[in-house]
């Protein structure tokens, strides 16, 4: 079977996260070849890769949501209920997947269109029925902006495949449906953490953007999440929690599916452990990226030292996926004078460093089911985690968990709070070997790499026969 794999500005472009679990899913699924689709702001080539392809990814079609396309001859006319469908799907008052190809073909290319009669009309009875008291000319360069990468990636060439899957709502989601609408093929939609919302948190800070019209983009990702929604035959979903919120945002109930993470548990069960009794060692295995609150984390460390705790932090991650956030929280570190005491050392072999660690760190603002945490919990160390995603699953288990707790859940941006949990560790040695044993029995028992992966290959052939099955 061939798969389309849909990634927005993730592999093979960003290591860890979703990269990491894409990866993974291609390498262990050699029985299929894989297609890779890959969204990412500006045009990415071959020599910006993260990470050696498998031998089974037979292409990459990279879809930058910067690019135009030239200007063609119209191919058709538009009826009037067409226009009104169109007009109703950007206003956010309807999902329809039947009316991508009229974005493809008959409206022209993004210039063509946002210099029509119909966008003008559209942009100026949605600015009149909001009661909009800003600026017109601003509205009308919002709606641009916003729907300038749809039409541009409905009106990409795109690959043949067997099957669609898509690693999370948004542009991708939105390209795996106008797939699933041209190919006739089965789409499933993996959403690691809930991308609306997360889109919804940054926006609301957004400075780019006037304040009156904030509440219009976040709409507008809320609207792509339900298309994807509506296009998908399976919505995997990592852990229960996450279900609700996708329920809660339009995804049908009979779609969803749990389908948790797997990482190599067993050898990292079995890298030991090797204390040290002078000092704290903190570890932190994240991408250096605003969403995972580096910054609170550093405050942490500020706190622990004036707590008087002898502690070393090791941060772990690349640092080229944000450069100005690592350079900021680099002169952070400088600025509270914990240069001795933290340190960013980018990406680098976990497996080297994890068993040097007395407790490992995560302070994201939001999360999906973050491999990280998994991984540590494998390897036998306990955590301090916020209080996002799965991760108070992760560390205390679901109802029917018979292990006991593998660490700390604390409300995110909290870096006093982080730093007594951190400190409780040092003094409360034999329960901190008690977590980590918890919390490596729950990752052995529950989040193996077969387990998850052979669940997927159950979804595939699921889908392949209920689609006929000729091409499979």
């Amino acid at each position: 079977m061939k798969i389309g794999l849909v990634l927005e500005g993730s592999y093979p472009y960003v290591s860890g996260g979703v990269a990491s679990w894409a990866h993974m899913l291609i390498q262990q699924m050699t029985e299929h070849e894989f297609e890779l689709i890959t969204i990412t702001p500006t045009r990415m080539t071959e020599a910006e890769f993260r990470y050696t392809l498998p031998a089974n990814v037979v292409g990459v079609t990279n879809l930058p949501l910067d690019q135009t396309h030239e200007t063609r001859p119209l191919k058709q006319t538009l009826t009037p209920e067409q226009e009104e469908d169109i007009k109703r799907w950007m206003r956010f008052q309807a999902t329809n997947t039947s009316i991508f190809p009229l974005f493809g073909q008959a409206i022209g290319t993004s210039t063509q269109f946002f210099s029509s009669r119909l966008f003008f009309d559209l942009v100026k009875t949605s600015y009149r029925e909001e009661r909009q008291a800003g600026s017109f000319i601003d509205y009308l360069w919002m709606w641009r902006s916003m729907y300038a990468p749809v039409l541009e990636l409905l009106q990409a060439d795109l690959p043949t495949v067997d099957l669609i899957h898509s690693a999370s709502t948004g542009y991708a989601g939105l390209v795996a449906a106008a797939i699933k609408q041209r190919q006739h093929v089965p789409f499933v939609l993996t959403e690691h953490g809930i991308y609306s919302r997360e889109r919804e948190e940054e926006l609301v800070q957004a400075m780019w953007i006037p304040q009156e019209y904030r509440m219009h983009w976040v709409q507008f990702f809320h609207h792509l999440s339900r298309e994807a929604y509506a296009g998908a035959d399976n919505i995997i979903t990592l852990f229960d929690r996450n279900g609700e919120l996708q329920r809660e945002l339009g995804a049908p109930a009979e779609k969803i599916r749990v389908i948790p993470n797997g990482i190599d548990a067993t050898g990292l069960a079995a890298l030991g452990h090797t204390p040290k009794q002078d000092v704290l060692r903190i570890g932190a295995i994240v991408r250096i990226v605003p969403i995972k609150d580096i910054k609170t984390m550093i405050h942490a460390a500020k706190v622990l030292q004036e707590m008087h705790v002898p502690f070393e932090m090791t941060i772990m991650g690349p640092l080229e996926e944000d450069p100005e956030y690592a350079r900021e929280c680099q002169e952070q570190i400088d600025l509270f004078e914990l240069s001795e005491s933290v340190k960013l050392v980018g990406k680098v072999d976990i497996r080297s460093y994890l068993p040097s660690f007395d407790v490992c760190l995560l302070t994201s603002i939001s999360e999906g089911q973050p491999l990280a945490v998994l991984e540590g919990m494998a390897a036998g160390i306990p955590w301090v985690v916020t209080d996002v995603g799965a991760c108070s699953e992760l560390i205390n288990g679901r109802e029917d968990d018979p292990y006991g707790p593998a660490g700390f859940v604390v409300p995110p941006v909290n870096p006093r709070r982080i730093a007594e949990r951190c400190a409780w560790f040092q003094s409360h040695p034999e329960e901190a070997i008690r977590f980590g044993r918890n919390g490596k029995e729950r990752a052995l028992a529950y989040y193996q790499t077969h387990r998850f992966i052979s669940e997927y290959q159950t979804l595939y052939q699921e889908r392949g026969v209920t689609y006929g099955g000729h091409r499979v």
